[in-house]
């Protein structure tokens, strides 16, 4: 009996004292990274945590379109004279963007960087209306060509330019969550600015992300329950400036060069980063009434739209019971 005891005694003496939450802020890609997860060791949740910031570092130096040896940075310097040939991660990301040009009808676009790249949201700089005219012809998604057998592209109008801001930081979020799982962690949130994936619920509770009033960062118009799902949202607060009594904000509009302004706040669930990311720009172009089409045709999403009138719309999964669309009386319950 005293040796059992003394076996028990030391398998508790072995075990972690307790297991407890873990978290970190980093300033990566330009953004505030955060990793918050659940761990039984801590050396091991820590490493864990080191393994998320350095490839998130790790895609900063191959998406960045601010360092100059990136490989994106590579692309727009030579793809109007040459292919070039990237990484697959990097080609793969790029490919993956134009199905979202396409399920947007174009409101997604990277290549918004040709008329983009104008603009300096810190100082101020905006382009004139002849340097947009200019540039505008080389915002067209369908003039990368994209070689899968050699990994490159190449671009067909001179002067165009593509940014990955619009989906990187997505994709990044999920390949953390992706070393996190492979490190057998089941409950955890990765951010990286408006973009966060959960695993897990929060120990018995689900998490609760509030989404920020857009003219207040320290109120918020709602807060969302989620469990095991990505939430992406894009607002005309993040990197902007007023003038004139006009906002200048990153969300350009592929088709005119200019700030899109048809929502103030817009908020995709969906199942990966990656995805919301893609599709949480899409209001600001086509307005929310067309975005909620389209959301509400694909089951897999969820949307909240702040309008510039300061109004809350909810794609059908989330809207409250009285504002659900009515079934039509004269076609056939569905079953």
């Amino acid at each position: 009996m005293r040796k059992q005891l003394f076996a028990a005694i030391l398998v508790l003496l072995a075990s972690p004292a307790w297991a407890e939450w873990h978290e970190r802020t980093d300033a990566i890609m330009g953004t505030r990274i955060y990793v918050e997860l659940w761990g039984e060791d801590s050396a091991k949740t820590e490493a864990a945590i080191d393994a998320v910031m350095d490839d998130m570092r790790r895609i900063d130096q191959l998406m960045s379109h601010y360092k100059p040896e990136s490989q994106l940075s590579q692309i727009n310097a030579r793809a109007a004279q040459e292919p070039v040939q990237v990484d697959p991660e990097l080609f793969d990301l790029i490919k993956l963007s134009t199905h979202y040009s396409i399920i947007t009808e174009g409101a997604f676009d990277i290549t918004y960087a040709s008329v983009g790249h104008l603009y300096d949201y810190p100082h101020h700089v905006k382009p004139t209306e002849a340097q947009i005219k200019a540039a505008l012809p080389g915002v067209n998604w369908r003039n990368m060509l994209l070689d899968e057998a050699n990994h490159s592209v190449r671009f067909e109008h001179q002067g165009m330019r593509i940014d990955l801001g619009g989906i990187g930081k997505g994709y990044a979020v999920d390949h953390g969550i992706g070393i996190l799982q492979a490190r057998g962690f089941q409950h955890a949130l990765v951010t990286a600015g408006g973009d966060s994936r959960i695993i897990g619920d929060r120990m018995g509770r689900p998490w609760v992300i509030g989404i920020r009033n857009p003219d207040d960062k320290n109120q918020v118009v709602t807060r969302i329950p989620i469990v095991n799902s990505a939430m992406s949202t894009s607002g005309d607060y993040e990197r902007f400036f007023d003038e004139g009594g006009v906002r200048y904000h990153h969300i350009i509009d592929p088709r005119t060069g200019h700030s899109a302004s048809k929502v103030r706040s817009a908020t995709i669930l969906g199942p990966t980063a990656t995805e919301t990311d893609g599709m949480s720009k899409t209001a600001f172009v086509l307005g929310a009434e067309k975005a909620l089409e389209i959301i509400n045709r694909m089951p897999q999403y969820d949307a909240i739209f702040v309008t510039p009138d300061g109004k809350v719309l909810y794609s059908n999964g989330l809207a409250p019971p009285d504002e659900k669309p009515k079934p039509d009386a004269k076609a056939p319950a569905k079953h």
